[in-house]
């Protein structure tokens, strides 16, 4: 009797909890009612147009005709899109590599317990509060032939030539690189000193009084304990080179020989240049579809070699 009381009881608190919970719901909606609609206004209605756009292909007097998957195909086997997805490749592996190598080199150096090494964090997160208009006309001025730093100190080791970092194929792509390594190496930092901060002291003095080298402590305790906001890092860098374009369209504008063109930027000539905007969208939907799969891959393949804290190894 007793145990049929109080499961009749249990039974009515959770009928009672469901419907609490249920009353609840209006006023949940209404306190995402704000966010919703700055999502739906600025996110998902822009994502839906662009995927409509992208199945109409635009005639000389400005009409639209319909093409359906037509133009989606086009894309993905033009060799112009093959090419602007090959620099965006090129551009992503040296900007993710240097960014996180430079990035993590100054974190391990400022996270050391020096005097004065407050004003060196803040020396190497500053670039954060630098807009990438700045940033790209410092650089441009250091990259120029005549009176660019750079040349200037080749030209004090015996190369007299100046070279056209921004003009020369060769180079232009590995100098909007270093650009853009160098704006993103704030965020980078700040990131990355963080993760530092987070590792237990006591790792590192148990592995002291094991006579454990600075190489060792490094590979076995710091590289492990870090990789989750090394991974972290990886996937907003990633993100970034494939999104950028204000630095390409100042300093090389694509150019030369199309050599920095990368997928951003070629939307933007498709769209604006050419007046073709289905190809534009296809473009930009194909972007937004190959960033997607690449940020799932790199969590789910790195993710497993991930070590976090209180846990065991994935």
């Amino acid at each position: 009797m007793t145990i049929q009381g109080v499961s009749a009881l249990d039974t009515g608190n959770e009928v009672g909890l469901g419907r609490r919970k249920f009353s609840e719901i209006p006023l949940a909606m209404l306190l995402l009612a704000p966010s919703l609609i700055v999502f739906g206004v600025f996110i998902f209605y822009p994502l839906v147009r662009t995927i409509r756009l992208g199945f109409y292909r635009s005639d000389p007097f400005g009409g639209e005709l319909y093409v359906g998957w037509e133009q989606y195909w086009d894309t993905l086997r033009s060799g112009d899109f093959h090419h602007s997805l090959w620099i965006t490749v090129l551009f992503a592996l040296l900007t993710v590599g240097f960014g996180l190598l430079i990035g993590l080199s100054l974190a391990i150096l400022a996270h050391q317990r020096l005097k004065g090494i407050t004003i060196f964090r803040t020396i190497f997160s500053s670039t954060v509060a630098t807009s990438v208009a700045v940033s790209s006309l410092m650089w441009l001025v250091l990259f120029q032939p005549s009176i660019g730093v750079f040349n200037q100190f080749l030209d004090t080791i015996g190369h007299e030539e100046p070279v056209r970092f921004l003009l020369d194929t060769s180079t232009a792509l590995f100098a909007v690189a270093a650009t853009t390594v160098w704006q993103n190496l704030g965020i980078t930092f700040i990131i990355l000193i963080a993760g530092l901060q987070g590792i237990p002291d006591d790792l590192y003095e148990s592995a002291r009084v094991d006579g454990a080298s600075a190489w060792l402590q490094f590979r076995e305790i710091t590289i492990p304990m870090l990789s989750p906001t090394l991974l972290f890092a990886s996937v907003i860098l990633t993100i970034n080179a494939f999104k950028s374009f204000g630095q390409i369209d100042l300093l090389t504008e694509g150019g030369p020989s199309d050599s920095t063109n990368v997928i951003v930027y070629s939307i933007y000539q498709e769209a604006f240049e050419n007046r073709n905007p289905g190809v534009a969208s296809a473009q930009a939907v194909i972007l937004f579809l190959i960033l997607l799969l690449l940020t799932l891959t790199q969590f789910t393949f790195f993710e497993r070699r991930v070590h976090y804290a209180g846990g065991d190894d994935e």
